[in-house]
């Protein structure tokens, strides 16, 4: 599903069309498949076949090369460490590095070195795990999204990974499904294309997500969809959209995805949350910021209640919110103090659960200095 293109001349494929017999590699037409056999094809077709077929294959490589980027990027952070899970500093059968991408190296603001460094191999395993103990006991939708979210989250910090070992677990978790049936969202596949897409939006491959979350998106509407799976795709292609500056589309497309799972779910639901968020932070892009405020105050008290004052979630709400406090063209003293004491108080708590290297703690220290020179500046007399 993520070879949506000619591997031949680049061109946008249709689910169906024609395969390598040998290898499954995918082509417009015939003369596209002839033309790349006699540019090399036939040179390594038999190795595709060897991996399974082309999507496996490539899915396997890009692994490779994405768990040796998150090594080299985390070398520093793991020097003489040992994998938590292994208890090996080299992996047993890969002989891959260790990693760490979440929170487990700054505990409650205690530096903990040797807490969450593992291998993606060993991560990836753990998952796959898991989720075949869920498949095997036909779970019910609660437990079964408890336990996807091991191939996002670390098990021991209870918080997301993110950059290049979020990118790696992408990859890692789209390799594991990639043979699964078309239509088997519940049992993986459909979960594994969106994980692929988180990951390549984590790692800055943004052409390469807006690819993979633009074929989840025709899939699930070839096969008919639950409107519960569509929204969620949605609202994944809105995110990726955003990111490629297509603010306006992304704005509708996640106002109709809120008020969605307002509808299916009600406004104390972990995912009307996660895109109330999203739906604010377009808002606060185009502007609207009176629009964005009014959704995070209604937002924010039932994110705390739910998920607690630790969760991502709810440091990225209240930066969101802090932010929309001090860029209103007229914003009062009053809103410009509040947005410093909010961002204060977020940062203290983030920084404590997250440490200080994690990219959220980035975000919110850049938005508290900002928030603090706009108030400086209105509290300055200007001279005459």
């Amino acid at each position: 599903m993520f070879l949506t293109t000619c591997a031949a001349c680049a061109a946008p494929l249709a689910h169906d069309a024609p395969r390598c017999v040998r290898c499954k590699t995918r082509y417009c037409n015939s003369t596209c498949q002839h033309d790349h056999w006699c540019r090399g094809h036939k040179q390594i077709c038999k190795e595709i076949h060897r991996g399974v077929n082309a999507e496996q294959y490539h899915a396997d490589k890009k692994y490779k090369e994405a768990v040796a980027v998150a090594v080299e990027a985390c070398a520093d952070d793991t020097k003489g460490q040992k994998c938590y899970i292994c208890l090996e500093a080299a992996h047993p059968r890969t002989g891959e590095g260790l990693v760490r991408g979440c929170a487990c190296g700054n505990r409650d603001g205690v530096a903990s070195p040797e807490l969450g460094v593992a291998h993606v191999s060993c991560l990836a395993e753990q998952a796959k795990i898991l989720v075949e103990e869920a498949e095997e006991n036909n779970a019910d939708d609660k437990v079964w999204n408890e336990t996807w979210i091991r191939w996002t989250t670390c098990s021991l910090c209870e918080q997301r990974y993110h950059g290049v070992v979020m990118h790696a677990l992408g990859w890692a978790c789209w390799k594991t499904y990639v043979r699964r049936p078309e239509g088997d969202w519940k049992l993986s596949l459909g979960c594994a294309m969106a994980q692929l897409g988180n990951g390549l939006a984590a790692g800055g491959h943004l052409e390469d997500a807006l690819s993979v979350r633009e074929a989840e998106l025709s899939m699930e509407r070839r096969l008919g969809a639950s409107e519960a799976n569509m929204l969620v795709v949605q609202g994944n292609l809105a995110g990726t959209y955003q990111m490629f500056g297509g603010h306006e589309l992304a704005m509708r497309m996640k106002r109709d995805v809120y008020y969605g799972y307002v509808r299916l779910y009600g406004e104390e639901h972990r995912g009307t949350l996660i895109t109330a968020f999203n739906f604010a932070v377009s808002l606060l892009t185009l502007e609207k910021v009176e629009e964005a405020k009014l959704l995070l105050r209604k937002s924010i008290p039932v994110t705390q209640r739910l998920l607690g004052e630790s969760h991502d979630l709810t440091f990225r709400m209240r930066c969101t919110y802090a932010e929309s406090l001090y860029s209103d063209n007229c914003a009062t003293l009053e809103d410009l103090r509040e947005s410093v004491t909010t961002l204060e108080d977020t940062e203290r708590i983030a920084r404590r659960v997250l440490g200080a290297g994690h990219p959220i703690v980035f975000v919110i220290e850049q938005e508290l200095r900002k928030s603090r020179e706009v108030l400086s500046a209105r509290e300055t007399p200007t001279s005459v």
